[in-house]
């Protein structure tokens, strides 16, 4: 009922949009009747139609009926995006002018929407994506602060972004943001009462008590996603917040020597993207709730390897694991016994970004160690991208992995699925898959998938590569028929 709605609703705006095209008594007998049909919804439902919209078009939208005038007011998820007030087609990189425009709309937009809202009703979320310039800040601050002391905002859900590039980022631009989100905190501290999600970039709190904004007064905090934000280069950064309410923790491209999560009882999700660490990039203490772990860096000339189980050590129930190598070489040291207790309870692993040219057999280590695994997913990574003059020269000689294989007898019996993706139909694939059958009994798909569009090759090559990927019928019955082990036979999936 509600996707019917949502079509009349869309039809009815292309109408009025198309209304000079006809008389004007029939536009307003149309827009009668229309608004007749619409009378006959109620507010739960046309709520429902608006909160898939963002907060712009559905203002938009109902500028057409007198029936829906009141109901953006009532919303109780707004989103505010700054980057929906860039006019015309986004430019990258977007000039300051842009953002200060943009912003100018932005803060007028929440202005009215926060003053003009029904008080009686309250906003269970509101999301707001903003740039960090002038004083507009501080124009949004005084707002956000009365709609949570008036008691009608519950959650805010906060993003500061930034267009300049990590690259072009200085330490005083860095320390600049840091001390202008402190002060915003200290000037209005029921906006970071009230803060449920936070995403920080370009941030540098080497003379600030980092722990102290984010984790002390950011009480009520479940994400926290940092980019390029760091306590300075090279350091360490420790988190003991035993009452903190954080569940899921983004950490990309900071500069930490090494992260220790001492206390978080409801970290539930970790994920570290791009560290410079020479060692392992983080340590855990107590961290109860933590399930699902995703690492993801490109080795480097300064990196070493480490062993895994040594990372998640005080990890007692890690239920989803993903590993990205990013086409470069592992950053993990082999081992396959001391694994066992981390991944007694792992249920999905994810191998990423292994380089084509790589065998595959290593990442067998891990289904020996994880006997309760429902899902693998592995993906090959071939990009021209990052070969010859395109490829950083901090990047080592890519080699083969050289992990000692002792596989010993027992199956990987709950293994239901297993997911390739970048597959290519080369030999090395062929032994992997056929490994993975030999100790998976109940194995019931395999999803066979190709490689990911890349902006990046696509623009360096003149005429696309032939795929790799066998997409017509005749070749995927050969590949069905190369993969097929016996008489087990498993339903084979070819996606593109």
């Amino acid at each position: 009922m509600v996707e019917g709605a949502q079509v009349s609703s869309l039809d009815f705006s292309m109408e009025a949009n198309n209304g000079n095209n006809s008389s004007q008594n029939q536009s307003q007998s149309q827009q009668l009747e229309d608004e007749d049909r619409l009378g006959t919804l109620t507010d739960d439902i046309l709520l429902s139609i608006l909160g898939r919209l963002s907060l712009r078009m559905a203002a938009r939208t109902c500028v057409l009926s007198t029936r829906w005038r009141h109901l953006p007011w009532l919303l109780p998820e707004v989103s505010i995006d700054v980057e929906e007030f860039i006019s015309g087609p986004c430019p990258d990189p977007i000039k300051l002018n842009d953002m200060e425009k943009a912003m100018m709309s932005f803060t007028k937009v929440t202005r009215s929407f926060l003053a003009d809202r029904q008080r009686e009703s309250t906003i269970s979320s509101l999301h707001l994506k903003l740039y960090l310039i002038n004083n507009f800040l501080c124009e949004v601050g005084p707002l956000i602060s009365d709609a949570v002391d008036s008691g009608f905002l519950k959650d805010l859900d906060l993003s500061i972004l930034d267009e300049t590039d990590t690259m072009d980022c200085t330490e005083e631009d860095m320390l600049q943001r840091a001390q202008e989100i402190d002060a915003f905190f200290s000037a209005y501290p029921s906006v970071p009462h009230c803060l449920t999600k936070l995403f920080l970039h370009n941030a540098g709190f080497d003379k600030l008590d980092m722990h102290h904004v984010v984790f002390d007064c950011c009480k009520q905090l479940k994400h926290l996603i940092l980019l390029h934000c760091d306590t300075g280069a090279n350091s360490i950064f420790k988190i003991d917040a035993p009452d903190s309410n954080i569940c899921v923790l983004y950490i990309y491209k900071c500069r930490f020597e090494r992260l220790e999560v001492i206390c978080l009882p409801k970290l539930e999700k970790f994920v570290c993207n791009t560290w410079v660490s020479e060692y392992a990039p983080v340590t855990f203490g107590f961290v109860p709730s933590l399930g699902d772990i995703e690492l993801s860096c490109c080795s480097s000339c300064d990196q070493r390897e480490f062993k895994l189980s040594e990372l998640l050590h005080g990890v007692t129930g890690i239920h989803t694991l993903t590993l990205d190598f990013q086409g470069e070489n592992l950053w993990l040291q082999p081992e396959i016994k001391e694994l066992f207790t981390a991944f007694n309870k792992l249920r999905k692993l994810s191998i990423r970004g292994i380089f084509v040219e790589f065998d595959i057999l290593w990442t067998m280590a891990f289904l020996v160690a994880a006997p309760s695994i429902e899902i693998l997913h592995i993906e090959v990574w071939e990009h021209s991208c990052d070969v010859g003059e395109a490829r950083l020269n901090s990047y080592l000689d890519r080699r083969t992995p050289q992990w000692e294989m002792r596989l010993h007898s027992s199956e990987n019996r709950l293994l239901k699925d297993l997911e390739f993706a970048g597959f290519k139909s080369l030999e090395q694939q062929f032994t992997f898959i056929r490994s993975v059958l030999e100790r998976s009994p109940s194995l019931q798909k395999i999803f066979l998938r190709g490689d990911e569009q890349c902006k990046y090759c696509d623009a360096l090559e003149e005429s696309p590569r032939p795929s790799k990927f066998p997409k017509k019928k005749d070749e995927q019955q050969i590949v069905a028929k190369q993969i097929r082990y016996g008489t087990f036979l498993p339903e084979i999936i070819f996606k593109e």
